[in-house]
């Protein structure tokens, strides 16, 4: 696998994307299309910037927070309040291939770019927008951060233990989803412009990427009626699979088949549970669960975790440690997959980030460029667009860049 922190031309080399979005979502998304090879250009207001640049840790001056979601990217400080910022981004967007907003729905029209406008003057353009609910229905006016999409997506409901409260995830995960369900439409608007010659409007809301997401629990509502209850960390329809006390700990053990689930047995000396009627099947071990995990932790708990991971993967048994973070990054595997890169940031130092999770062996995802200062590229994408020196100057006077 080529070296991520090399200078490759990736997948999306020659595409470029006009970057609108702060926050999570969308700057998520437009970092995967930059890790892909495209041009991305950052949009934020002049003096303050994206908010991230003042959250999160700052190291020698600088947010490993903003570092996490904008490597790859070029910043030029605009004010989008002004006639002045509006008519620059008009500019840009005539030699763009995509625009990507996260603003509530309706800031874009407010700004004289609404969809019909954006149709009609860039008729090649794809246009990606994230918002919390959609932009249509009843909560389309709604604020929405992710807390608020993991709740009323349903996803908090089904997460939790059962005598609990719902539990959300620790991640952003909405924003995350959002991001790259947005980049993957984007792709695939692109595909499409390629035999149509015209771009489309691509949108994803943070709820509806985890309702998306809900897979086998939604089937089975949908099958039955009933509402899925928590279950902790057991599954909702299997049985055993689920932490399981070692001596030293907890192991994961997920056989997820009545085939994988003979080979746990097997391996745990314990194959004639199947003889046992409150145990012959998966319908009859989710009914008595609670009595097999009691059996079964009698004989896990006798060995180390690393004992059984060793034992189990040997039987062909699905199985791991719960890590920490700290024992993620220092998981060889995880290194063998370089999902740990580091930023050469200059003066700012090296910025560690997480690796990219598609391996591409043609055009493999790379850093072309560090995480941009403020305003760093203001200048020089300016002076692309043709605007003279002495304008540059008049402009950042007037608080325009």
């Amino acid at each position: 696998m080529t070296n991520p922190t090399a200078q490759a031309a990736g997948s999306l080399e020659g595409i470029r994307v006009i970057d609108l979005t702060r926050v999570i979502s969308g700057p998520f998304c437009t970092q995967i299309l930059g890790d892909h090879g495209a041009e991305v250009i950052k949009v934020e207001p002049p003096e303050r910037g994206d908010v991230v640049r003042s959250q999160g840790n700052i190291v020698n001056g600088f947010s490993w927070y903003f570092a996490q979601f904008n490597r790859n990217k070029r910043s030029l400080t605009l004010d989008l309040r002004s006639e002045e910022g509006k008519a620059l981004l008009a500019r840009l967007l005539e030699g763009a291939d995509v625009l990507v907003e996260n603003f509530r729905p309706g800031v874009m029209a407010k700004m004289g770019l609404d969809d019909e406008t954006l149709r009609e003057r860039y008729p090649r353009l794809v246009v990606g927008r994230i918002n919390g609910f959609g932009s249509t229905g009843p909560y389309r006016d709604r604020p929405a951060y992710d807390f608020i999409a993991q709740a009323m997506s349903g996803f908090m409901g089904v997460n939790g233990p059962a005598d609990g409260e719902p539990m959300r995830a620790a991640p952003p995960i909405s924003d995350m989803v959002a991001s790259q369900n947005l980049a993957f439409g984007i792709c695939a608007a692109l595909v499409r412009r390629e035999r149509s010659g015209r771009g489309d409007i691509v949108e994803t809301a943070l709820t509806n990427g985890l309702i998306g997401m809900m897979g086998y629990l939604a089937a089975e509502f949908f099958a039955t009626g009933r509402v899925p209850a928590r279950t902790g960390n057991d599954h909702p329809m299997l049985y055993p699979y689920g932490l399981f006390r070692a001596s030293d700990g907890e192991v994961a053990i997920a056989p997820s088949n009545d085939i994988m689930v003979e080979r746990l047995l097997r391996a745990l000396d314990m194959l004639h549970l199947l003889d046992d009627e409150r145990f012959a099947d998966n319908t009859c071990r989710m009914r008595n669960r609670e009595a097999l995990r009691e059996i079964l932790t009698r004989v896990t708990e006798r060995h180390s975790v690393d004992e059984w991971i060793a034992h189990l993967n040997r039987a062909g048994v699905p199985c791991g440690r719960v890590h920490d973070l700290r024992e993620t990054f220092e998981d060889p595997q995880v290194q063998a997959q370089q999902m740990k890169i580091e930023l050469d940031q200059g003066k700012f130092g090296r910025i560690p980030t997480t690796g990219f999770p598609v391996k591409m062996s043609e055009a493999p995802a790379a850093v072309h460029r560090a995480v941009p200062e403020l305003g760093e590229h203001t200048r020089e994408i300016l002076r692309e667009l043709g605007v003279e020196e002495v304008e540059i100057s008049a402009m950042q006077a007037r608080g325009v860049i």
